[in-house]
């Protein structure tokens, strides 16, 4: 059994019966699981049966104990049952106690109570009486004449005199002035001891705080709180706080560092800090930064604007900063309010008339900027047109007479100048900060769009404008030579300061008027600029017809009528004729100068027109000659090298025309036999026969009986 036993047990793992079997077998000789070993089944069986009366045997002995185990554990478990009920008991007749301690507990406290009540209704009289006993001492002193009591002559003891002559105050503010103790009371203590006191603690307060005595110096404030000196206790300390403390020129850094010390100092001094420090930032407002603002402002007030916003705008300015740091500080409930209140105080009768300032400060020097460019070109202005947009519209449909009367030669110049854009800029930038910080909210957007008008005024209106009238007077006539086309110069300036313009509107003026009803009215203005201009650049098409009248020069003075019909056919050296050479450069510098000139859709609108009408030129031209077979190849040369130039508008249907006309100059050379054919072609099939008749009317051959047979 022992054997079986330790065979059961020998592992930690579960039981699991087939490995039992399995190690049971193993060890068991014959059983067939080692190496080697013949298998005897008889002597397995045998070790089996054997192995299974063990394991009975073991189990009857493991049953017995477990029944002996059961019967000990329902026994214990009835003595602890029965230990528990006893403790319930014990704690039961505990609890009793313990109520009836508390209960006691409570008798005897009420009763101590009872008792205090009684020593306190018995020694408060008694505590009054000694102290009214100690005040008719102190009076008796009074009425004699002679302090003998050390409280008054020990310098020692201020507080406590304090307090006697507090309380005899108080008396006498309590009894009727005409009973004799209110009388005496009166002359005893006001303004007697009372202000002799008063003036001595004030005075011990002065000398503590010049010796830096913060102890003594809210010792001395404590006992001043119930005085009425005590305000003036106030004031002596942010006097003396401000002494020394203002010795540079910055009078705003001295006062936030002012600020900043008497933070730390005056919450171990006083015990209303927040009120203290009020009354010394309203004290150095009113005081010092007032008479500061006031000096530097009234002496340019009358005789320098310029200097005067300047000023107003960086003392505002540092004001303000002041203030936000000042924020910082324990200054009461609503001290964004209070700050408010003390700047609109220095600054009010500056704001009021703030805008009629500026306004009128940037129309003067707005003129003077102008004025001093235009007598820097010795240009006396004209008068332009005032007419509105409409006005502009129907001079630009009708072709009618230019607002500046005849042509005028400008001698190259544009009266556009980038320094006084930048000048003009400039000032209006600064006026637009100096309006940001200074209007009242309310106003911000009304004064922002009349610094903007004065912007339109001068620099659209009495420049831009100006300029581009000029530019349109100066645009020569097209049957002018060697003419001088300024105005697209001008055109090209014109948009570089625009942009400029733009840029300012929507980075400085957008921010002011964003979320006004001036918003839609500034914007609305701007657009009646932008199309006033466009309208003014429209009228400046004339230019075009001074570049074509340039082409016509020189196509006239270079083209040859022996050009397209050599006296020597087979003597022609040249690849195109010299007044296509000309005119093609002519061009080119032309569209380069238009594309440098202008931006956007513009460029297309004026490269599309210029194009058009530079094929019409041609076209007429070419109608004006008769052509060989050499003379007509040399003629698609020419159109070839128009067709060339012509790819730099980078407009299609330009291109297109140059196109069909390099096919009708095909007409020109083409064997007879072939007219047809080619009339008949992709590119000229659509064309009037009209104008394919025309171009065969060209050639020198054309009256023989064989081509007019073949062309009818």
């Amino acid at each position: 059994v022992a054997h079986c036993k330790e065979f059961f047990f020998c592992g930690q793992e579960p039981f699991v019966a087939d490995e039992y079997i399995e190690r049971l077998a193993w060890r068991t000789p014959g059983g067939g699981s080692r190496g080697g070993e013949a298998f005897d089944p008889k002597r397995l069986l045998e070790e089996f049966v054997n192995h299974i009366q063990e394991l009975q045997v073991m189990d009857e002995r493991i049953q017995r104990k477990v029944e002996k185990l059961e019967q000990q554990c329902q026994k214990e478990a009835k003595e602890f049952a029965k230990k528990v009920q006893e403790l319930q008991k014990s704690n039961q007749v505990a609890f009793q106690h313990f109520q009836e301690l508390d209960e006691h507990i409570s008798y005897v406290a009420t009763k101590v109570c009872h008792l205090g009540d009684q020593l306190e209704g018995v020694n408060t009289p008694r505590q009054r009486a000694v102290e009214a006993q100690k005040l008719m001492k102190y009076f008796n002193e009074f009425l004699d004449g002679e302090l003998k009591s050390d409280v008054f002559t020990n310098s020692e003891k201020i507080k406590e005199a304090a307090d006697i002559i507090q309380k005899l105050h108080l008396i006498a503010q309590e009894l009727p002035f005409d009973s004799l103790m209110g009388f005496c009371c009166y002359l005893l203590s006001s303004p007697g001891k009372y202000h002799d006191l008063e003036c001595q603690l004030i005075q011990e307060f002065t000398s503590a705080q010049r010796r830096g005595e913060i102890s003594r110096m809210r010792e001395v404030a404590a006992v001043l709180l119930h005085f009425k000196g005590y305000s003036h206790c106030v004031d002596v300390y942010i006097k003396q706080c401000q002494e020394g403390a203002f010795l540079r020129n910055d009078v705003f850094e001295d006062a936030a560092i002012l600020c900043q010390r008497v933070n730390k100092q005056v919450g171990e001094i006083f015990s209303n800090p927040e009120t203290v420090l009020a009354k010394l930032i309203q004290n150095i407002f009113e005081v010092k930064l007032q008479n500061y603002v006031k000096d530097q402002l009234e002496e340019h007030r009358k005789s320098d604007a310029e200097q005067y916003l300047k000023n107003l705008y960086d003392l505002y300015t540092r004001t303000t900063n002041l203030s936000s740091k000042l924020m910082e500080f324990n200054l009461g409930t609503d001290k964004q309010t209070f700050l408010s209140k003390l700047i609109k105080a220095i600054f009010i009768s500056y704001l009021e008339n703030y805008i009629e300032v500026e306004i009128g400060y940037l129309k003067s020097r707005s003129a003077m900027i102008l004025q001093r460019y235009y007598d820097s070109k010795n240009h006396q202005k004209r008068s332009i047109g005032t007419g509105g947009i409409q006005d502009l519209k129907e001079r630009l449909r009708q072709r009618t007479n230019l607002p500046l009367g005849p042509s005028i030669d400008t001698h190259g110049e544009t009266f556009l100048s980038q320094e006084v854009v930048v000048n003009l800029l400039q000032e209006t930038k600064q006026a637009f900060e100096r309006c940001h910080r200074l209007s009242d909210p309310s106003d911000l957007p009304k004064n922002a769009f009349r610094i903007f008008s004065m912007l339109v005024e001068f620099l659209c209106t009495e420049h831009i404008d100006y300029a581009l009238e000029t530019g349109l007077a100066g645009i020569p006539s097209s049957d002018s030579k060697n003419a001088n086309l300024y105005f697209l110069d001008v055109v090209h300036q014109a948009n570089t300061i625009f942009h400029l313009f733009d840029k300012q509107f929507n980075d400085h003026l957008m921010p002011l008027i964003s979320s006004s009803p001036k918003l839609s009215e500034c914007l609305q203005r701007k657009k009646d600029i932008i199309e006033q201009m466009e309208v003014k650049l429209d009228m400046g098409i004339d230019t075009l017809n001074c570049m074509i009248g340039q082409m016509k020069h020189i196509l006239a003075a270079e083209q040859k009528k022996t050009d397209f019909k050599p006296e020597d056919e087979n003597n022609v050296l040249i690849q195109y004729t010299n007044a296509c050479v000309k005119v093609c450069g002519y061009v080119r510098k032309q569209v380069e100068k238009i594309r440098n000139s202008m931006d956007g859709k513009n460029v297309d609108t004026v490269l599309m027109e210029l194009g058009v009408r530079f094929h019409r030129l041609i076209y007429e031209h070419l109608q004006q000659y008769s052509y060989s077979c050499m003379g007509g190849m040399l003629a698609i040369c020419d159109v070839a090298e128009y067709r060339k130039c012509a790819k730099d508008f980078k407009i299609a249907l330009v291109l297109q025309l140059f196109d069909t006309l390099h096919a009708l100059c095909n007409l020109l050379v083409v064997a007879p036999d072939n007219l047809k054919q080619v009339c008949s072609g992709e590119q000229l099939a659509n064309l009037d026969k009209n104008i394919l008749h025309s171009f065969v009317q060209l050639r020198v051959d054309y009256r023989s009986a064989r081509l007019a047979r073949h062309f009818s």
